[in-house]
């Protein structure tokens, strides 16, 4: 059994006039979102054995404040591949990594994020928080998989099972839709 946490990144700055989107900074909401998820793991014990991300300074910012809430850091291996990844190459990061590892956390983007999670856990209405992904996988929520698989080489469609599925609006509704 391998465990895959997805962590999408936190609201970014779309009024910031950054020359590309790789650069775009996170927005105040999106602070105050990625310290509450931080926090929320902690107090879940979540535990990671390893952490994969994109280098885009949105995650790299959502990251040191998901981390600086969660109260210890993870040295982060930092993958260009993940970037506006499709499901496809996203199931590849997942495929490359290290056999020792247990419990994976991956930081990155949308669309990517929520086809991977639909392609990995199968539509056969045996994980109701499937459907609450399939509507949306917003801004800094964490997505929780186990896979039945020993090694991550065999990471396959409908090898997981969603455990857990929270959107920083689910702790404080002042970080749902419409709010700045």
């Amino acid at each position: 059994m391998k465990r895959l946490t997805l962590l999408r990144h936190a609201k970014s700055d779309w009024d910031d006039p950054v020359a590309r989107d790789f650069d775009r900074p996170l927005n105040r909401r999106g602070e105050k979102a990625a310290l509450l998820m931080g926090q929320f793991a902690q107090t879940k014990k979540m535990r990671f054995d390893r952490l994969v991300a994109s280098p885009a300074v949105r995650v790299v910012q959502t990251l040191e404040t998901f981390f600086a809430g969660y109260g210890e850091a993870l040295d982060a291996h930092w993958d260009r591949r993940i970037y506006l990844a499709s499901a496809a190459t996203l199931l590849d990061v997942v495929r490359d990594l290290p056999e020792e590892t247990g419990s994976a956390l991956m930081a990155g983007h949308n669309p990517g994020f929520e086809e991977l999670i639909l392609e990995l856990v199968p539509d056969d209405g045996a994980s109701p928080i499937r459907e609450d992904v399939e509507v949306k996988f917003p801004t800094a929520s964490l997505a929780v998989m186990d896979l039945a698989i020993d090694r991550w080489a065999d990471a396959a469609e409908n090898s997981a099972t969603l455990v857990s599925f929270i959107r920083p609006r689910d702790l404080d509704p002042a970080l749902g839709p419409g709010t700045r």
